[in-house]
């Protein structure tokens, strides 16, 4: 998606050589058209498959989600990172370390939202190494679903995230993959 990558080149900040802040895009701030667009070609990128339900972690993977189950007429199903006054006693949970946090969460999701009828599409908003992404497929198997494919919107490809994914024999499909962030700029594949 080349306006996808315009975007992040007006306005992306590279942190380090292994962090870049998409703030404005997906993890703060939401541009609705462009977030449209991104559901659409992921839907039109997994035509054919078939879905049952979009699932997602909480909270940057949630907008560009959204935009696919809206675009495919599924619903959408994200996983919590903290539990609630109203959280199911008995969800499934995964503890996984997050690259961006620099800590330990928990990914929850209620029993009743997820189940071996479902074939499910994982959409998320950036793939780093990829902890987060294999916690909730194993959910996703825990549950009995089958995972119809991986959608990311930005793939690190200097990080092992989308490759492990695609050895554990997943269909990951990525908007736009960043070889590099070396001397602060970033650098598509």
């Amino acid at each position: 998606m080349d306006i996808l990558k315009e975007r992040i080149l007006q306005e992306a900040t590279v942190m380090n050589a292994g962090v870049v802040k998409l703030d404005s895009l997906l993890n703060h701030g939401v541009d609705p058209v462009l977030t449209m667009e991104m559901g659409k070609e992921f839907a039109r990128r997994f035509e054919g498959r078939k879905i049952t339900k979009v699932i997602t972690v909480e909270s940057s993977g949630i907008p560009v989600a959204f935009a696919t189950a809206f675009t495919l007429g599924v619903p959408l199903v994200f996983a919590r990172r903290k539990k609630t006054l109203l959280g199911d006693a008995d969800a499934y949970v995964e503890r996984v370390p997050s690259f961006t946090k620099g800590i330990v969460t928990d990914l929850i999701v209620s029993r009743h939202l997820l189940n071996a009828e479902d074939s499910v599409l994982f959409i998320d908003d950036i793939i780093a190494n990829g902890d987060a992404a294999r916690g909730l497929l194993r959910i996703v198997e825990q549950a009995g679903a089958t995972v119809a494919g991986i959608g990311i919107v930005v793939e690190k490809s200097f990080q092992a995230g989308g490759k492990a994914l695609r050895e554990l024999g997943h269909q990951v499909e990525t908007l736009v993959r960043i070889s590099s962030l070396e001397g602060e700029t970033i650098t598509f594949e």
